[in-house]
């Protein structure tokens, strides 16, 4: 056991003393800014004899970008996408700071830079920094307009483009839809573009209803909200009210009122009758029908329809004109037949028991 325990202990000591190349492992930049990539390899131990920087933008791409070799100099290939931006920090660079600066620094520039030694007798050295290029996004947000129906439909989009990385997209409403996968496009500049939409199967009591896309993004310091109301259309939805079923001959100033809603705003509201005639005694006024006087002529069926762009919507109520004298309710008579029942009881009870 004191054999393994020392063992160990002697790794973690040459492990402590070993020498790596230095390199900081995540560098963060802005389009158009000028980015500095730090290399050292301090006390070797070894023969270091050239450095070189590679760009390494995927897992099979690799391009050399600034090269030194203490005899024959600098060298930067006119073959990387990096050529007249890149250079060494110092001039001329040294094997033990060959730190580099990178100019106007492009979305495609994001990728991995390997600092690498050629050292004799072991070999090559190398250390890895990833050069994490950000980008703030433009965010929009915009609600569809939709027709009322069963099947689900987008009604709302969210979008934040031109980011990088990519954007999270997150929805927020007491709507009973969906929300889809996002989409995520990648952009010519290495930007990416991120896109997500609300499904509903909109409902005429839909319309109006909030909805809120929140975008968040690392370059943001709080996420941005996007408040929408859901724009959802139908043809018009019809109600007559004002009869109460207890009309009655010479009664004056009854009116029925033709309440509608519907999206586009309703243009039109046409009264009629069953017969086809509209009785002498009833004035209209807009969705309003009043009855100057009720009369027998007043017994009819009134119909209301209403009409927008989308189509129109009615409804109808038949009206049943009572006696001049106030006939009273089946309820009231049902009332009164039991008063005047237990009237005649207890009538009967006098008299027999007199």
């Amino acid at each position: 056991m004191s054999g393994l325990l020392s063992a160990l202990i002697l790794l973690i000591i040459q492990g402590s003393l070993a020498q790596r190349v230095r390199v900081e492992p995540e560098v963060v930049s802005y389009p158009g800014q000028t980015v500095t990539l730090r290399c050292q390899f301090p006390n070797p131990g070894k023969l270091l004899t050239q450095v070189s920087w590679i760009f390494e933008r995927t897992d099979v791409q690799r391009i050399h970008i600034a090269v030194f070799h203490p005899v024959f100099g600098v060298n930067y290939p006119t073959t990387s996408s990096l050529s007249g931006r890149v250079s060494f920090v110092t001039d001329p660079p040294s094997l033990e700071n060959p730190s580099i600066k990178i100019r106007e620094v492009k979305m495609t520039d994001e990728g991995r830079y390997i600092c690498e030694y050629a050292t004799y007798p072991s070999g090559n050295e190398q250390g890895v920094t990833s050069l994490v290029l950000l980008a703030k996004p433009k965010n929009i947000a915009t609600s569809v307009t939709v027709t009322a129906g069963k099947t689900p439909v987008i009604v709302a989009r969210c979008e934040s483009s031109n980011g990088r990385p990519a954007a999270n997209i997150s929805w927020s409403t007491a709507l009973n839809g969906n929300v889809t996968m996002p989409i995520e496009t990648k952009n010519p500049d290495n930007t990416i573009t991120v896109q997500s939409a609300y499904m509903l199967a909109p409902q005429p009591s839909d319309n109006g209803k909030d909805i809120n896309c929140t975008v968040s993004h690392r370059t943001m310091t709080k996420p941005e909200t996007f408040p929408m109301k859901l724009v959802v259309e139908y043809p018009p939805r019809v109600k007559i009210v004002g009869y109460d079923n207890n009309w009655y001959r010479g009664q004056t100033n009854a009116y029925l009122t033709c309440q509608a809603d519907g999206n586009p705003v309703p243009t039109t509201v046409t009264w009629k009758t069953l017969s086809g005639l509209m009785p002498e005694t009833v004035q209209v006024q807009e969705n309003r029908l009043v009855v100057q006087k009720v009369d027998d002529t007043v017994n009819t069926t009134f119909i209301c329809e209403v009409r927008n762009s989308l189509g129109y919507g009615r409804d109808q109520i038949s009206v049943f004109v009572r006696d001049s004298v106030h006939s009273c309710g089946s309820t009231e008579a049902v009332i009164r037949l039991v008063l005047s029942a237990l009237v005649g009881v207890a009538t009967v009870l006098l008299l027999v028991y007199d």
